[in-house]
């Protein structure tokens, strides 16, 4: 959810900006089940412009309409939802709308945190029930600081309310190695997931961002010389060259960092001599970063077009991500989610 949440904050300082006010509007509480969990949010400008979604569609208009009083008075409010009869979730939603109006020093902390790849916290305080109360808000706290969304807001007495805590990593990264189609289409897909997506293309190409829809970079380089520096547990890799010696010279370069998943395009033969060319190379391999490797990538839904190869990486990086056994959900017993 970090790459909704920053979405939301920069169309909120961009809309400050431009003299029109912003309110947020945070699911912080559910009794039930509905379309989406506690920690979604929504912004709603003054022009009535909607950036994000709580649900699928009908809480929104509900939202936009509780939000008025909070455009003219400047004063949080809960107002809860009950979608047993409208929505068949059975569950009840508690929506804090609260401005949005963030000084200028939680801006630079927020911009910093994002670029050095920090984890932070989203703290919503608030109490179970309909009301308006000036007490009412949400915190983001960096490192040891907590900053207000709304600069006009203080901690003075909000121990008492209940609290809503979301922790949120970096946000979650693709590097695709290789600049050929397929690496275009999975840019496309990992793009709209949310991911902040990295090409890295050959040396001697003149690929420029342009051919790669929703990438955040891209880089010419060989494998020695890339910097790793920057790959951790929340970077996913895909190794899709179309060059056995290149992938290799890949591998052997991330040996030393913790990505969270490592695809390998090809069939099972081409895998298994990389594999086998790779731990010559390299003797003292760490378990963990064996794991990490999975070739050939993908879930086995049948995908043979490149869109379809793409949504298959994409859908099998984030049930590894997430520890989940991917199956159909009218197989699964209980809850859709567990948690």
């Amino acid at each position: 959810m970090t790459h909704e949440f920053n979405k939301i904050v920069e169309e909120g300082i961009k809309a400050n900006t431009n003299g029109l006010k912003s309110v947020l509007a945070s699911v912080v509480a559910l009794d039930g089940s509905s379309y989406r969990r506690p920690g979604v949010r929504m912004l709603i400008l003054e022009n009535e412009t909607l950036i994000g979604a709580v649900s699928g569609g009908c809480v929104e208009k509900e939202i936009l309409l509780q939000a008025q009083t909070v455009f003219k008075n400047g004063v949080p409010k809960i107002m809860t939802y009950d979608g047993r009869y409208r929505l068949g979730c059975e569950g009840v939603l508690y929506i804090l709308i609260e401005p949005f109006n963030p000084d200028r020093e939680f801006i630079n902390t927020f911009s910093e945190c994002l670029k050095n790849r920090k984890p932070f916290e989203v703290l919503s305080y608030f109490e179970k029930r309909e009301g308006v109360n000036s007490e009412f808000g949400s915190f983001v706290k960096i490192d040891k600081e907590s900053f207000p969304l709304d600069r006009s807001h203080t901690k003075s007495r909000i121990s008492k309310w209940s609290v809503f805590k979301q922790v949120m990593p970096p946000c979650f990264k693709l590097l695709i190695v290789g600049s050929e189609h397929d690496a275009v289409q999975l840019c496309k897909y990992a793009a709209l997931t949310g991911w902040e997506v990295t090409i890295l293309a050959r040396a001697t190409e003149s690929k420029s961002i342009k051919y790669f829809p929703g990438a955040h970079a891209i880089y010419a380089t060989t494998p020695e010389d890339f910097d790793v520096s920057n790959i951790d547990n929340q970077t996913a890799i895909t190794l899709m060259t179309h060059n056995f010696a290149y992938d290799l010279r890949y591998l052997v370069a991330l040996q030393k960092v913790t990505p969270n998943y490592i695809g390998l395009l090809g069939p099972i033969r081409r895998r298994d001599d990389l594999m086998s060319q790779f731990i010559e190379y390299c003797l003292e391999i760490p378990d963990e970063f064996l794991d990490s490797i999975h070739g050939p990538a993908g879930l086995n839904i049948g995908s043979e077009t490149p869109q379809e190869i793409a949504i298959s990486i994409v859908s099998e990086i984030l049930a590894y991500t997430r520890n989940q056994e991917p199956i159909s959900l009218s197989k699964k017993v209980g809850k859709i989610h567990s948690k």
